[in-house]
């Protein structure tokens, strides 16, 4: 079992990761974004590959997303296994608790996800050209 100054260490890494890539993301100035594309490069090929954006904060905010997906999907999928190992425990008071353990880590992990969702969202949307509620911000 781990002490509260191990897990309060390790809140602070992801925390501190987390705080640091919104960071390099926000103060990347707009003119190394547009460096990306030169006069020589097709825009069409580049817009088809990046989803139909040219901004690097939209970009990264669609990978980010992408990769908060996957990861939510990896949680419910952990979930559905503690729930069918604490099913088929048959009594084993090691599976059972193996089960409770396995879905309650999957259940701190989606709300991990969802807050880092929201707040991802929420500042990176902010501050792209676009608003994820369809609107245009110009």
């Amino acid at each position: 079992m781990k002490s509260k100054s191990q897990i309060i260490k390790q809140a602070l890494i992801v925390i501190g990761l987390m705080t640091g890539a919104i960071l390099l993301i926000q103060f990347i100035p707009s003119a190394l974004a547009n460096g990306f594309i030169s006069g020589q490069d097709n825009p069409g090929l580049i817009s088809g590959a990046t989803g139909g954006t040219g901004d690097f904060r939209e970009l990264a905010l669609r990978i980010v997303n992408y990769f908060l997906t996957f990861l939510g999907f990896l949680s419910v999928l952990m979930v559905i296994y503690g729930g069918i190992m604490y099913i088929t425990a048959a009594g084993n008071e090691e599976n059972a608790k193996k089960g409770k353990t396995i879905i309650m880590y999957a259940a701190i992990g989606i709300v991990i996800i969802l807050l880092s969702f929201a707040i991802i969202n929420t500042i990176l949307g902010a501050a792209s050209s676009t608003v994820s509620g369809g609107g245009a911000v110009q």
